[in-house]
C-alpha cells in the first residue's frame, strides 16, 4: 500500500519551494544589478532602489519562511 502526502505538506513543500526560488533570484537580481551598476555608472539613487528591492525579496522570504515554521509546529 502506497502512502499520500498530506495536502498540508504539499502546501508546505510548495511554499518552501517558492521561498527558495525568490531568495535565489533575489541574490541573482541583487548581484547582476550591483555589476551592471559599476559598469554602467548609474546614479547611487538607482543602486539604492535595488538593494531596496533585494532587501524586500529577501524580508519576504523571511516572513513566509517563519509562517512555515509556525504551521509546522502547531
Amino acid at each position: 500500500m502506497q502512502n499520500r502526502p498530506d495536502p498540508a505538506d504539499l502546501q508546505r513543500a510548495r511554499q518552501v519551494r517558492l521561498v527558495a526560488i525568490v531568495l535565489a533570484g533575489t541574490m541573482l537580481m541583487w548581484m547582476g544589478a550591483q555589476v551592471l551598476g559599476g559598469q554602467l555608472g548609474l546614479e547611487t539613487r538607482y543602486v539604492f532602489l535595488f538593494d531596496l528591492l533585494a532587501i524586500a525579496g529577501f524580508v519576504w522570504a523571511l516572513v513566509v519562511t517563519f509562517q512555515i515554521w509556525r504551521g509546522r509546529r502547531g
